[in-house]
């Protein structure tokens, strides 16, 4: 069975009691639509995310948000073909996945093409603090033409985003301490391109913490759900 879920920022509680109650198995898989949080710190608290994850009886598909690093620049993740598309794993910890940007993977028959990656409109914040931030936490040009390219070509059912498209985003979940003026939107108006061009029958995004729907787009957040087109 296919699940999805949005954000978890390193708190996996509610998917731990998900799998106990579902009593699912390794080969169940859970999409975190970004923000999962496991590649955040870089350093031993990193591992002992990963070591407790492992002992759960599922499969986590992260999709790359803008609170962690992208695995394939770190050293001991292998890039290897899962489900049809390109993912990133350790060895030690086989049922963590990361998603690479432009890729499309079947999902129980379902063509699901991923793009990760949003601004971070508390970048000042984490860099007076000290926290961690990534200059390419959004989606370079090259992942933008390479996405391209891919739908020209291939059919798809379902988006899988961390943002949304700029026609979707939901002003109700602006933080009111942010000067919306001051937010690089770059990747949502790319994102309406792609929403343009492409004749999806779902998308699922998280990033905003918030449940909602709109037209064939759905936030989500702390709830999880099985993957569908409906």
């Amino acid at each position: 069975m296919i699940y999805i879920t949005g954000d978890t920022h390193g708190d996996f509680r509610r998917i731990k009691e998900f799998c106990r109650l579902a009593n699912t198995t390794a080969e169940d898989v859970i999409v975190i639509l970004g923000d999962a949080g496991i590649n955040y710190y870089g350093n031993e608290s990193d591992g002992r995310l990963k070591y407790i994850l492992s002992k759960l009886p599922v499969t986590l598909f992260c999709i790359h948000g803008n609170h962690e690093m992208r695995p394939q620049k770190l050293p001991d993740y292998e890039q290897i073909i899962w489900n049809g598309g390109i993912v990133y794993k350790e060895s030690k910890y086989p049922n963590l996945l990361f998603a690479a940007d432009g890729e499309i993977y079947d999902l129980d028959g379902l063509k699901c093409l991923v793009i990760g990656g949003a601004y971070s409109v508390d970048k000042g914040y984490r860099l007076m603090k000290g926290y961690g931030w990534w200059d390419d936490e959004q989606p370079s040009e090259e992942i933008k033409r390479k996405t391209e390219a891919v739908l020209k070509d291939n059919p798809i059912d379902i988006v899988l985003s961390h943002t949304c498209p700029l026609k979707y985003q939901p002003a109700e979940a602006f933080l009111s301490c942010v000067n919306q003026k001051t937010v690089d939107t770059s990747t949502e108006i790319w994102l309406d391109h792609i929403e343009e061009i492409t004749d999806y029958k779902k998308w699922y995004c998280g990033h905003y913490h918030i449940r909602k729907r709109t037209d064939k787009l759905q936030f989500m957040f702390d709830d999880i759900e099985e993957l569908k087109i409906r």
